[in-house]
C-alpha cells in the first residue's frame, strides 16, 4: 500500500513539473516541444493533403503531357490536347486517363509533404542568417531570398522521391498494346532494379535537379511575393482585414505555376527522355534517332539535348506544353489554396509566408 502511495505521489509530482514546464514555455512565448512535433506533423498532413489533391484534379492532363513528350515523331498519336483526351478515352477508357495516378499519388504525398515543410524551416533559416549578418532583427524575407528556399525545398523534395517518380513516368506511358507490362508500383520498382540495377532509378535525376531550382523556385517565390504586394498596396479591392481570398490566392498560384513550368519545361521533357533509357520496350513508344525503332539511347542530359534538337528540332523541347500549362496552373494554384486551408483546419499558427 505505502509503495502504491509512493508511485501516486511520484507521478503527480511529475505531472506537476510537466505544468511548470509547459506555463514556462507559454510565459517566454516558446511552444512545448510536444507542441512544435504537433505542427511539423499538421504541416506535412497539409502537405499531403495538398499534393494528392491537386493532382488527382489533373491527372488526365498530367498523364497526355508524358504520352506527348515521349512519343515516336512519325507514328503520332495523341497530336493536341483535345484530340489526345479523346484518343485515351477511345482506346483505354475513363481508367486510361488516370493510369499513372496512384503511383503519383503515392510519389506527390510524400513529396509535397517535405518541399512546403522544407519550404517553411528554409525560409526561416535563410531570414535568420540574414538578420544576423545584418543586425536588422526587423529584417524581411526577400523575393530572392524566397526563390533560394523553394529551389532548396524542390531540391530535397524530388531527391527523396525520385525513384518513384521514374517509375511513375514508365507506368503512364505504357498502354494495353505495349508488348510488356508493369503490373503496378512495386512491380515496377522491383522489375527496373532487377533488370536495369539500383543507378536506373535515378536516370534522369540531373535534368531534373536542374529543372527543380527555377520551378520550385519561382513557385514559392513568386506566389509569396504577389501575396506581399498585394497585401501592401491592397489594390481593386483584393485585399480585406489583410488577408486575401480564396479566389485570389488561386490567381497568385496560377501565375506562379505559368512562369515556373515555362522556365523549367525543357527539362522536363529531357528528363522523361532520359528515364525510358535502358527499358526494352521504350522503343515502341519513343524512338532513338527519330527515324526508326532503334533503342533509346542517350549518353547524358547533353547528349540528350543534342539529340532531341537534332532529329526533332527545337519545338520538340516543348512537346506537351500546351497541357501541361493548362494542367500546371490550376495544379500550383489548387495545391497552395489547399496547403493554407487544411493548415487552418489542423489549427497550425505558422503558415507559408510567415
Amino acid at each position: 500500500m505505502a509503495s502504491e502511495d509512493v508511485k501516486t505521489g511520484e507521478a503527480a509530482v511529475s505531472r506537476i513539473v510537466n505544468l511548470a514546464e509547459e506555463a514556462k514555455f507559454a510565459r517566454e512565448g516558446v511552444k512545448s516541444p510536444s507542441y512544435a512535433f504537433l505542427s511539423i506533423c499538421k504541416s506535412l498532413v497539409a502537405g499531403g493533403v495538398a499534393g494528392g489533391v491537386s493532382r488527382t484534379a489533373v491527372a488526365p492532363l498530367e498523364r497526355l503531357k508524358i504520352l506527348l513528350q515521349v512519343q515516336n515523331p512519325h507514328k503520332i498519336k495523341y497530336n493536341g490536347t483535345i484530340q489526345g483526351l479523346k484518343y485515351i478515352w477511345r482506346t483505354e477508357g475513363f481508367r486510361g486517363l488516370f493510369k499513372g495516378n496512384g503511383t503519383n499519388c503515392a510519389r506527390i504525398v510524400p513529396n509535397s509533404a517535405v518541399k512546403f515543410f522544407s519550404y517553411e524551416q528554409a525560409s526561416k533559416g535563410i531570414l535568420w542568417l540574414y538578420q544576423q549578418q545584418t543586425g536588422n532583427e526587423d529584417a524581411q524575407l526577400t523575393p530572392l531570398m524566397r526563390l533560394g528556399a523553394g529551389a532548396c525545398a524542390g531540391i530535397i523534395a524530388m531527391s527523396a522521391t525520385y525513384p518513384m517518380d521514374m517509375v511513375r513516368g514508365r507506368l503512364t506511358v505504357q498502354t494495353e498494346r505495349s508488348p510488356y507490362q508493369y503490373r503496378g508500383m512495386f512491380h515496377a520498382l522491383s522489375t527496373v532494379l532487377r533488370e536495369e540495377g539500383p543507378r536506373a532509378l535515378y536516370k534522369g535525376w540531373l535534368p531534373s535537379v536542374i529543372g527543380v531550382i527555377p520551378y520550385v523556385g519561382l513557385n514559392f517565390g513568386v506566389y509569396e511575393s504577389l501575396k506581399d504586394w498585394l497585401i501592401k498596396n491592397k489594390p481593386f479591392g483584393l485585399v480585406q482585414d489583410s488577408e486575401l481570398g480564396v479566389t485570389t490566392r488561386l490567381a497568385c498560384g496560377a501565375v506562379a505555376g505559368t512562369l515556373g513550368q515555362t522556365v523549367a519545361y525543357p527539362l522536363d521533357v529531357i528528363r522523361r527522355r532520359m528515364q525510358m533509357v535502358g527499358w526494352s520496350n521504350a522503343a515502341s513508344v519513343i524512338t532513338g534517332d527519330g527515324r526508326s525503332k532503334a533503342p533509346l539511347e542517350y549518353n547524358g542530359m547533353i547528349d540528350a539535348f543534342r539529340k532531341t534538337v537534332r532529329h526533332e528540332g527545337f519545338r520538340a523541347l516543348y512537346k506537351g506544353l500546351v497541357p501541361n500549362s493548362v494542367k500546371v496552373v490550376p495544379s500550383i494554384a489548387i495545391a497552395f489554396v489547399t496547403y493554407e486551408q487544411v493548415k487552418e483546419i489542423l489549427g497550425v499558427e505558422i503558415r507559408i509566408s510567415d
